[in-house]
């Protein structure tokens, strides 16, 4: 479970205002706030290290720069407010580079006259690879590599590349000591992809034609060459997750997958309108939680498609949103929905523009709207909230996500049977339930058109499925249907399968 989450009763105390229900709804609240208080933290999962409810987004001004915007000011203005949560990616053309052109401004290059080790400790840098293998022919059904343009078509060159970006020259060197805090494995869509990731993780082979990312990157966290990739058993992350914006049930497998606890974080889209999508908030985001996983939040403002922006893929400088909210949607209350989403430990939201006056600077009313407890708002003020954002392009913003899916019955359920006479005892199992737009609540096994057992729904953790016996005194067949229900009351059902009899 996750740890208890930590604050201090001061900090508190001077945010109660933009914490307090009623602000939920309210239009952005700017320019009461001439001061920023201390932010607010909670425990990264099981990282253990205190995350600001707010990180920097790569993306948006850092990425795709509108004239007139200098990036470099906007990441140093995260770290005058205190942000410690950074966030890039080898996709992000440019924006690893202005986190090196920051870096070297607060003296984060290892081995430079100057260097801050202690402010290299206090932050968080996470950075991504959408490359599936480390090793091996990248012409695989169902299976992407994007590199970007550049030279290096495998995981741990997108590895050397950000280190070399953000604290070397740029040119493949970076010096002794550089490190990412994690890199993530980004934006799953398919269980191709899934696959792909964990080949050769059970037994690593240097001389198999393909190895997965998962498998090469555990190699560079751990020091170690089982893969044969990393001979000088270099340590260069200290963790590992992946993204996704998708399908969460691809998600869920990445999740099941993982036998040795390797993912730490999980990068997923939450907003407002997740419901009107098959979400997260009720799959896989629960699954990340039991695990104990740090969550990360992006698409807040559904990638801008909530205000200026398309509902497309961002691509150009014009698609970025300089603006902090609208009348009709104000910014605040996004926040604060993705936030009291039950898990999110820290949101990236990414930049388009900083300003002195508080009304026009988002990265301030962006930080001042995430201090925010994780049960600061009841369910009616989220259901308005939803029902707000719902009214933005018919609730159609979230491009990036997979369509809404019904309640869907659990699945591969299958029976069977022991016998040791005098006792004969049947075993059924299933795999998880999918939700709907409500959470799941109970799994039902009916035998024979009658309920036999109720059970609490828990998530599934593993591939191992979950499991229920029973006791039987009689030798005939007998028909199982596993059964789902949600909390609006809904019931989706298997098909019947047959226990034979015996004797």
């Amino acid at each position: 479970m996750e740890k208890k989450l930590r604050m201090n009763r001061r900090n508190f105390v001077k945010t109660s205002a933009i914490v307090a229900a009623g602000a939920a709804i309210s239009p952005n609240l700017n320019a009461n706030f001439l001061t920023a208080p201390q932010p607010m933290k909670r425990v990264f999962g099981k990282l253990g290290f205190e995350v600001t409810t707010l990180g920097l987004g790569g993306q948006a001004s850092l990425q795709w720069t509108p004239e007139g915007i200098e990036p470099v000011k906007i990441i140093l203005k995260a770290f005058e407010l205190g942000i410690n949560y950074f966030d890039t990616s080898n996709l992000y053309q440019t924006s690893q580079a202005n986190y090196g052109q920051a870096f070297k401004i607060k003296n984060l290059i290892p081995g430079l006259p100057g260097y801050d080790e202690k402010l290299r400790r206090s932050i968080f840098l996470t950075t991504k690879t959408h490359l599936r293998y480390a090793k091996g022919d990248e012409q695989v059904k169902g299976v992407t590599n994007w590199t970007n343009g550049e030279q290096g078509s495998h995981t741990i060159d997108d590895l050397r590349r950000s280190l070399s970006i953000m604290f070397g020259d740029g040119k493949g060197n970076y010096p002794k000591g550089a490190y990412l805090d994690m890199m993530l494995i980004h934006n799953l869509n398919t269980r191709e992809e899934v696959d792909a990731l964990y080949e050769g993780m059970d037994k690593p082979d240097p001389n198999a034609a393909r190895i997965g990312a998962l498998v090469a990157l555990r190699d560079f966290r751990d020091g170690t060459n089982l893969t044969g990739l990393n001979p000088a058993n270099e340590k260069l992350i200290r963790h590992i997750g992946f993204s996704g914006h998708f399908d969460p049930s691809v998600m869920m497998y990445m999740i099941r997958r993982d036998k040795t606890d390797l993912l730490d974080a999980m990068l997923v889209s939450i907003n407002a309108n997740d419901k009107q999508m098959f979400n997260m908030q009720h799959n896989v985001i629960p699954l990340a939680r039991a695990k104990n996983m740090g969550i990360i939040g992006m698409k807040v403002f559904a990638d801008g498609a909530m205000y200026t922006k398309p509902a497309v893929w961002s691509n150009l400088p014009t698609h970025v949103v300089r603006t902090v909210g609208s009348e009709t949607l104000p910014s605040n209350p996004l926040i604060k929905y993705s936030l009291t989403t039950p898990g999110i430990h820290v949101l990236i939201i990414g930049i388009g523009q900083i300003s002195d006056k508080a009304e026009e600077c988002q990265l301030t009313n962006n930080y001042k709207a995430a201090q925010v407890l994780p049960n600061a708002l009841t369910e009616k003020e989220r259901a308005d909230i939803e029902a707000m954002a719902k009214k933005i392009k018919e609730g159609k913003t979230n491009y990036f996500q997979n369509a809404a899916q019904p309640l869907a019955a659990p699945k591969e359920v299958a029976v069977k049977q022991t016998n040791e006479s005098p006792v004969r005892t049947a075993i059924v199992n299933w795999d998880t339930a999918h939700a709907g737009d409500a959470p799941l609540q109970n799994y039902e096994i009916w035998r024979d058109g009658e309920k036999v057992k109720s059970i609490a729904y828990t998530p599934q953790l593993t591939m191992a499925p979950h499991s229920f016996t029973e006791k039987l005194t009689d030798k005939i067949a007998h028909t199982y249907v596993m059964k789902i229900t949600d909390s609006s009351g809904r019931i989706a059902e298997s098909a019947p399968v047959v226990l034979e009899g015996i004797g």
